[in-house]
């Protein structure tokens, strides 16, 4: 299995039908999210993907885009219903 890195992928974008489209994009790499923010754990080739795919969506003068890979994400510290992501053998979508 390729190594995975976690990202939060999160965007701003004003016109509807591009938030949509970047949605249905977004959600297509992401393991767990909600609203505008999704954990999405991502191979190189994956991440330079999903970038063209929003790239194509967003108008660069109006939309907000952000890629972060989580540095040390074996630390990371949840509160309440929040569990720490997974990042299987396997990769499921749907």
């Amino acid at each position: 299995m390729k190594k995975r890195q976690l990202y939060i992928a999160a965007y701003d974008i004003s016109c509807n039908r591009r938030l949509r489209r970047a949605l249905y994009v977004v959600r297509g790499y992401a393991s767990g999210g909600q609203k505008s923010a999704y954990e999405c754990f991502l191979t190189p080739a994956e991440k330079v993907l999903l970038l063209e795919e929003v790239r194509e969506i967003i108008d660069p003068l109006e939309d907000r885009f952000i890629l972060l890979r989580l540095v040390g994400a074996k630390h990371i510290q949840t509160l309440g219903k929040a569990v720490l992501p997974q990042d299987g053998s396997f990769f499921y979508v749907g």
